[in-house]
């Protein structure tokens, strides 16, 4: 879609969505003394919300994975120091009772005197001094690993208990989605038909005007090629179209806003972070203006909902509980920055845009739905 095409389609939408949407001039029921509008507040409010503590609990899940592979690679590590603990006293054990059984009053000064063999006796000496080093070194060696496996089994109850720690928070912050979730739902269940229409109506509006005003911006500049590996990541992104949202989920039947950037970018070869605001904090950020296909466009202040830009001002997202994958203008959303996972990555020499499937953008997911039930 040209960018031309794509102002009058904004245009068209706007147009639409005035008519569509309650005005000044017409008065629109008020639901427990609440209007339309202030419902669609209400709604976006709490999805934010939702998707807030969605984010954090995702974030809680990764260093609650990282600590677990720690946990794992410490107690490994303390298995084997145990191992040669045991082992080196077993050294030392043998050592004592060799010192105690050849053990003599007769200095080895005495013993040079009185030897028939004085040589022999130097010889023998220079055996004994041996022997003595090793053994010292074998005593060396039992302390060390004595100290060793101290230090792991305390680093080891150190981890545990982060480890135990995590688990709480994360159960907290699920819980904190559930609640949020469930207000959604309560909101949505004492709303009639029409309020839900409206509500679909009213949001259509508010984006097909917010878009039109970024593109009036200027904001996005002509099109770019992607990398390679952003076309992959990008083509990911589009094949997941019409599945639906769930916090926490990664795919491939379900995901969340940054569990499918993450994903993209992982098949397309690139491990990137896994939330929103850890990949706006660590992936190298471009200003809007020169988004390429596969980019990231990061969302709100807080960085709570991530995208896949396609292109000519549109993204592909999984949006919110009760929505599906889509793909939407780019201003659906309040727009924070953009990030580029590849920053190095060359630009295609030809570049042809995935084909959406049928239904990618007709809005038929934009209406208010159950949300998807919280795990």
């Amino acid at each position: 879609m040209s960018g031309r095409l794509l102002r009058l389609v904004c245009t068209a939408a706007v147009a639409a969505g005035v008519v569509l949407a309650p005005g000044p001039a017409m008065a629109v029921p008020e639901p427990e003394g609440r209007s339309v509008r202030q419902l669609l507040t209400d709604l976006q409010r709490l999805y934010r919300e939702a998707e807030q503590a969605s984010e954090a609990y995702n974030a809680t899940a990764e260093k609650l994975k990282e600590k677990r592979a720690e946990v794992a690679g410490i107690d490994a590590r303390l298995t084997k120091a145990r191992l040669s603990l045991h082992d080196s006293r077993g050294v030392a054990g043998r050592l004592a009772r060799q010192q105690y059984q050849n053990s003599s009053e007769i200095s080895s000064y005495v013993r040079l005197l009185l030897a028939r063999d004085p040589q022999h006796a130097l010889d023998e000496g220079h055996v004994i001094r041996q022997l003595s080093q090793e053994r010292a070194e074998s005593v060396q060696r039992l302390a060390g690993s004595e100290k060793q496996a101290d230090a792991l089994a305390r680093q080891a109850r150190r981890a545990l208990d982060d480890r135990l720690t995590l688990a709480e928070r994360q159960k907290k912050q699920r819980d904190g989605v559930r609640k949020r979730l469930e207000a959604v739902e309560e909101l949505l269940a004492s709303l009639s038909a029409e309020q839900l229409g409206q509500l679909a109506a009213l949001e259509r509006a508010g984006t097909a005007a917010a878009q039109q005003k970024f593109v009036a911006s200027g904001a996005l500049s002509s099109e770019r090629a992607p990398s390679e590996e952003g076309d992959a990541a990008l083509r990911y992104a589009v094949r997941q179209i019409g599945k639906p949202y769930e916090w926490g989920a990664e795919g491939p039947a379900s995901y969340d806003c940054s569990g499918l950037t993450s994903q993209a970018w992982g098949h397309a070869g690139q491990a990137i972070p896994r939330t929103s605001q850890e990949q706006w904090a660590e992936l190298p950020r471009i200003p809007v203006g020169e988004l390429r296909p596969g980019d990231l466009v990061i969302y709100f202040p807080e960085a709570t909902h991530v995208a896949l830009y396609l292109g000519d001002g549109m993204v592909v997202q999984a949006p919110r509980p009760g929505a599906k994958v889509k793909v939407s203008p780019i201003a659906a959303n309040p727009v924070l920055g953009a990030v580029r996972p590849d920053p190095g990555g060359e630009p295609v020499r030809r570049y042809t845009p995935p084909k959406l499937p049928r239904g990618a953008t007709d809005g038929s997911d934009e209406g208010y739905a159950p949300v998807t039930e919280a795990r």
